[in-house]
């Protein structure tokens, strides 16, 4: 059960961070800003929000501050302040993408009366002008009620991950999933470009076609990565997608070999999806490794 939260402030206003607090402008309660940057700051107060004189002129006026700055030491350096000024309850919500031991070490610093929170967010600019981020809570649950109500004005998919840190940890395992699947779509450009596909139009499928079938979020449906029974109704699902990776993959890599591309992803791939996938074993697998 959320709960409703009084004035947030927003400490942090780049590109992403700029957007989320203008989400704050018309929420019941407002927004206080505050940035070294004069032009966001001047911005957001035409648009509506609170101009703060400092992080701890800020934090006197507040009950959650958010933080979206640039790394690790700007947020050990933005904690220090609100936690000299605070002279109240505090939660201090973390943005930004820090590194996995950070948010421990943080309330281990902060002062008393001030909770963290770790609540990296997905989606971008984009999703954070039009509110459509996913905002990854970590922290306490009574920490995370204070946050829920504000978060919501942000995000259309507001998660508390668990325990602090996890929102962190959660973060990290996305972006895996995005920068390498990006590294997947150069090699794919490479085979693309080298058998005379119009990579453009190629963009325009891959983006079409993930947009109907989820991309490779529609295999993650599962609580576990263990190996799959084969009396689980996902094992029929996913040894379906196994057999029709494993024919589109051999039959890329035939292609490149054909081009002389070399696909260092797709091999991999093509010899990883079933154990990936948790599928048990096959006698042509057990023969494959051996041999």
């Amino acid at each position: 059960m959320t709960q409703q939260c009084g004035a947030v402030g927003f400490v942090g206003l780049g590109n992403i961070g700029k957007a989320m607090a203008m989400r704050l402008v018309a929420r019941p309660g407002g927004v206080w800003v505050y940035d070294l940057a004069t032009e966001p700051v001047a911005e957001l107060a035409e648009a509506g929000a609170g101009v703060a004189a400092s992080v701890a002129d800020l934090a006197d006026r507040v009950e959650l501050v958010c933080v979206m700055v640039r790394d690790d030491e700007q947020v050990r350096d933005v904690l220090g302040q609100l936690s000299d000024a605070s002279r109240h309850e505090l939660v201090v919500a973390v943005h930004s993408t820090v590194a996995p031991h950070t948010p421990a070490e943080l309330e281990n610093i902060a002062a008393a009366g001030v909770r963290i929170v770790d609540a990296p967010v997905s989606g971008g600019a984009i999703g954070a002008a039009d509110g459509s981020l996913a905002i990854m809570v970590g922290g306490s649950e009574q920490a995370y009620r204070t946050c829920a109500e504000p978060f919501s004005w942000m995000g259309s998919e507001v998660l508390h991950a668990g325990p602090l840190g996890t929102g962190t940890r959660m973060k990290l395992a996305r972006n895996l999933l995005h920068f390498a699947s990006f590294t997947a779509a150069t090699e794919a450009q490479r085979l693309a470009e080298a058998a005379g596909v119009d990579l453009k139009d190629l963009g325009r499928v891959v983006r079409h076609t993930d947009l109907v079938t989820g991309g490779p979020g529609a295999i993650m449906h599962r609580d576990t990565t263990s190996t799959i029974g084969t009396d689980d109704f996902w094992f029929g699902v996913f040894d379906h997608v196994r057999m029709l990776g494993e024919k589109d993959l051999a039959l890329a890599v035939e292609l490149a070999e054909d081009l002389g591309v070399d696909l260092p992803l797709a091999r991999h791939a093509l010899h990883g999806l079933a154990d990936g996938l948790g599928l048990p074993a096959t006698e042509s697998d057990v023969a494959e490794r051996s041999s």
